[in-house]
């Protein structure tokens, strides 16, 4: 059975670096954009299969795709899914695994799915607020962002371990 506690010691870790965030944000958004293709594939796929590839045709000549509400929900879950697969299940993203940066609990445990929710929303605000909920973390004596407070979670740095230094030489 698989543990929910990650193995370092959580008062040993340090709160990860405001640009170590940003650079796993921008690793992210890079392959979020192929997440969002591969979802929009599959729904114009499944939507041809539906109504027909000439009334398609006709819808996207008319301009109704645009703005398509079933698109847009389709794509809303699928980044929610993107990161709260991996924020639930090692604690990284891929992004975050480059940049060496975990969120988890306080006290050392994977984040539960409720708190992969209210850290999506409380992110996406953090961002509508022209990212002053990313930028908090200069400020905040524990160098929390929002969405890590309204989450009860944290982002953590991971130092290498002594055996991947090594082989690294």
């Amino acid at each position: 059975m698989l543990s929910n506690r990650f193995p370092e010691d959580p008062a040993q870790l340090q709160p990860a670096p405001l640009w170590r965030r940003l650079a796993a944000m921008f690793y992210d958004a890079i392959l979020l954009i192929a997440v969002w293709l591969v979802t929009t594939m599959i729904y114009m796929l499944l939507r041809g299969m539906v109504i027909g590839s000439e009334a398609m045709q006709m819808e996207a000549d008319a301009g109704k795709n645009i703005g398509d509400p079933l698109l847009s929900s389709s794509l809303f879950l699928a980044t929610f899914f993107f990161f709260a697969y991996f924020w639930r299940r090692i604690g990284q993203t891929l992004g975050m695994q480059v940049w060496r940066i975990r969120i988890q609990n306080p006290d050392g445990f994977k984040v539960n799915w409720s708190q992969c929710l209210l850290r999506f929303f409380g992110a996406a605000a953090s961002a509508v607020c022209l990212g002053l909920g990313y930028l908090w973390v200069l400020w905040d004596k524990e160098k929390l962002s929002w969405h890590d407070r309204f989450s009860l979670s944290r982002v953590v740095y991971v130092p290498a371990k002594p055996s991947e230094k090594k082989k690294k030489k």
